[in-house]
C-alpha cells in the first residue's frame, strides 16, 4: 500500500487551503470529506450573507468576486468549487474517517467508511457501505465543528419537526415556530421566519440576547421583540418537546418540582440553535489530549501540531467549545503553516 505524505480530513476552506499548500510544496496529499464540498457552508441558511468581506474568505490567491459588500452563501459555494477546479485538488467525497492509528514507525493508518451519496451527514445512525484503509506520514484534521450540535438531552429532541440547523423560512409560513438560543443564528433565523409569515417565539436561558450578535442584526431583533412581532422568553429553558408544543420553565426553577411554573408553547417547528462542538471522540481515539471542560485539543499554537507527532489540527476544530474564536478568516492560514512545518521537517528525506 502506498503511503501518502499528507492525508487531510475535511473539505472545508481550511482543508482546501491545506491541500493547496501541500500541492505547491510538491507533497503527495489527498483530502477526504465525509459529505460534500464545503459541507458546512452548504448547510448554512439558504439566504445567508457572510459577516465578513469577500477577500477574507479567499484561499490560494484566487479572488472571490461579488457585487455586494459581503458575499452570500451561494457565491461562496461557487467560489470554492472554482478553487478546487483551478488547482485540480484531489478530494474524495462521502468518505468518513472512522479511526486514526499511529504505527510504531511513526506513520498513520486511517480507516474510512464510504457514505452513500444522499444520506444526511447529520444522521448519527448512518452505516457505511465500503471500508477503506489509507496510510500517510502526516494527518491534518480540518474537521470543523458544525456536524456536532450541542444536544440539550431533553425528551422529544429527536422528533421530526425538531432541528439543530436552520435553512429556510418558507416551509413555516403561517406556522408556529419556537427557536432556542440567543446568539447570531437564533436572531437571524427569528427575523427571517417572522418576515416569511411565521409566528415566532424565541426562548433563551439568559436574561438578554448575546453581545456578539451582528451589529446590524441586534437592533432589528430587539425592536421586533419590543413591539411583540417576535415573542421572547428570557431566563427560560426548554425541558420537553412534544409533537405540537414545547414545555418551558424559568431557569431558576427545580426540574424535580411539580412543574407549576412550566408553560406550554404551541409549535409546528422547533429550532434548537444552541451551538456546536468538534468531533472530540475522533480526536481522542487518535491519541489527542482534549480538555474535559473546554474540549480544546492539546497542540502547539505556533505549528498546530497536536501532542501526537505529525498529527495536526487546522481551522475550527482547535477551538473546542469556543467556536466563536475561529472563522474562515483566520482558519484559512493554518494549513500553510502546517505544510511549511512538514516541508522543512522532510526537506532532507
Amino acid at each position: 500500500m502506498s503511503i501518502r505524505d499528507v492525508l487531510i480530513v475535511g473539505g472545508g476552506p481550511s482543508g482546501l487551503a491545506t491541500a493547496i499548500a501541500a500541492k505547491q510544496q510538491g507533497l503527495d496529499y489527498v483530502v477526504v470529506e465525509k459529505g460534500i464540498l464545503v459541507n458546512s457552508i452548504f448547510n448554512f441558511p439558504t439566504h445567508m450573507v457572510f459577516f465578513t468581506t469577500p477577500e477574507l474568505l479567499e484561499i490560494g490567491g484566487l479572488p472571490l468576486t461579488t457585487p455586494y459588500d459581503k458575499p452570500t452563501r451561494l457565491e461562496a459555494l461557487r467560489y470554492y468549487r472554482r478553487v478546487v477546479d483551478s488547482y485540480g485538488l484531489q478530494v474524495s467525497f462521502h468518505e468518513q474517517v472512522i479511526e486514526i492509528e499511529r504505527e510504531p514507525d511513526g506513520t498513520f493508518t486511517v480507516t474510512t467508511g464510504q457514505v452513500e451519496p444522499g444520506i444526511s451527514q447529520r444522521d448519527a445512525g448512518r452505516t457505511f457501505t465500503v471500508r477503506r484503509v489509507r496510510q500517510a506520514r502526516a494527518i491534518v484534521l480540518a474537521i470543523g465543528y458544525s456536524d456536532h450540535p450541542n444536544y440539550l438531552g431533553i425528551p422529544g429532541e429527536d422528533l421530526p419537526h425538531v432541528s439543530h440547523y436552520y435553512t429556510d423560512a418558507h416551509p413555516y409560513y403561517r406556522q408556529r415556530v419556537v427557536i432556542v438560543g440567543g446568539k447570531n443564528s437564533a436572531a437571524e433565523a427569528a427575523l427571517e421566519l417572522f418576515r416569511a409569515g411565521a409566528q415566532v417565539t424565541l426562548v433563551h436561558r439568559r436574561p438578554t440576547l448575546g453581545d456578539s450578535i451582528k451589529y446590524w442584526v441586534k437592533p432589528d431583533i430587539e425592536n421586533r421583540i419590543k413591539e411583540g412581532s417576535v415573542k421572547a422568553r428570557f431566563s427560560t429553558r426548554i425541558v420537553e418537546i412534544t409533537p405540537r408544543s414545547v414545555i418551558v420553565e424559568p431557569v431558576s426553577s427545580d426540574l424535580f418540582t411539580s412543574g407549576a411554573d412550566r408553560e406550554e408553547i404551541p409549535a409546528e417547528g422547533v429550532f434548537l440553535l444552541t451551538g456546536y462542538h468538534p468531533d472530540v471522540d475522533l480526536m481522542r481515539r487518535a491519541g489527542i489530549h482534549c480538555d474535559d471542560e473546554t474540549l480544546e485539543p492539546e497542540l502547539n499554537k505556533d505549528t498546530f501540531e497536536s501532542n501526537v507527532p505529525n498529527l495536526f489540527i487546522a481551522g475550527g476544530a482547535i477551538a473546542g467549545k469556543r467556536t466563536g474564536n475561529i472563522f474562515i478568516e483566520n482558519g484559512r492560514f493554518h494549513g500553510e503553516r502546517i505544510i511549511k512545518v512538514l516541508a522543512d521537517r522532510w526537506k532532507d528525506d
